[in-house]
């Protein structure tokens, strides 16, 4: 059975790839080509290891500004430290628009979870622009008597410090999410950390663990199989890839909303002509209905708009997910 699970996950994230690989192709026909930005080569940090989804964004994103520009576009893979190794040396590249930085949710995160970041996660950075949100799902094991989010409050108050719930460790945006549940609804649940995705996944399918968040790409071939009951969509709206699964606000939790976002930033200083050219030309990327219908599938929703979205998002995250992590005494292990 656990193996049957960890297959479909595995097939899960190889969609997702495949998914956004295309995107690789629809890149060469979303804009019409226009002169080089700067004639240099590019380089986009991303801060995780090859293969992962943000690496393939960013990828997308590369064969699209070679497209439009004619100049190269190298991804510079640096990952460490929760994504500090890389934003660490974009932080310190010189702002002449040669270097942009791939950012997920945890870039706001991390500096109220460790003790040194090496960057300003505000005055480091230029934002350039917001590019897609993830949606992410309350999931638990058959055996757990609740079918929606309610009667799993119900069930979890009934029974103090006694259900547990997973994660892939110790302040992924899985944990906050759980933390910030435990704090909204007043109940008390368990943390069982592990070391990546897969094992606790196959736990939660195994009822090791009995509730976990899941982003929804992984949590649905599973809900098809029955190996998890999903209850409900931590997004502000039903989401396109599991249109009949209701949200938070629709069943009694108003308010309660996390996600996983993915953003660009540029180096502090990067002259603000040269940021609006990247954000116009990844608007215009990001409003191909091939892109959108291609990440929707997926539970992405796309974004865009002027960088000011991004530095809004920015500023508030962090100031939620402080209280959160100050509240829970989270610290990284």
């Amino acid at each position: 059975m656990q193996g049957e699970a960890m297959r479909r996950i595995g097939i899960a994230n190889h969609v997702l790839r495949a998914t956004l690989g295309t995107l690789f192709l629809v890149a060469l026909s979303v804009l019409p080509a226009a002169a080089q930005l700067t004639g240099r080569p590019i380089t986009i940090i991303v801060p995780y290891t090859p293969g992962t989804g943000i690496d393939i964004l960013a990828r997308a994103l590369g064969a699209e500004l070679t497209r439009h520009w004619g100049q190269p576009v190298v991804v510079d893979n640096k990952p460490g430290a929760s994504g500090n190794i890389g934003t660490q040396v974009a932080a310190r590249a010189a702002p002449d628009g040669q270097t942009l930085l791939m950012i997920a949710k945890t870039f706001v995160t991390n500096g109220n979870l460790f003790k040194n970041v090496p960057y300003d996660p505000v005055k480091s950075f230029a934002p350039v622009i917001k590019l897609a949100t993830g949606s992410i799902v309350l999931a638990v094991h058959p055996s757990v008597p609740a079918d929606s989010v309610p009667a799993f409050i119900q069930y979890v108050k009934a029974r103090p410090g006694e259900v547990n719930y997973g994660s892939p460790g110790f302040a992924t945006p899985h944990h906050l999410a759980m933390e910030l549940f435990k704090h909204a609804t007043q109940t008390n649940l368990v943390h069982i950390p592990y070391k990546g995705t897969s094992g606790v996944m196959s736990d939660l399918v195994g009822n090791h663990v009995s509730a976990m968040f899941v982003p929804t790409h992984v949590a649905l071939p599973l809900a098809a199989d029955k190996q998890i009951r999903i209850l409900g969509v931590a997004s502000a709206e039903r989401v396109a890839a599991a249109p009949d699964v209701p949200t938070f606000a629709e069943q009694g939790v108003p308010g309660f909303e996390v996600d996983i976002w993915f953003g660009l930033l540029a180096p502090a200083g990067t002259p603000a002509d040269v940021v609006m050219r990247y954000n116009d030309v990844i608007n215009g990327f990001l409003r191909s209905p091939a892109v959108a219908e291609a990440l929707a599938k997926q539970g992405l929703i796309t974004a865009g708009g002027p960088p000011a979205v991004l530095g809004e998002l920015i500023a508030n995250d962090m100031a939620k997910w402080q209280k959160v992590i100050q509240e829970a005494g989270i610290t990284v292990e």
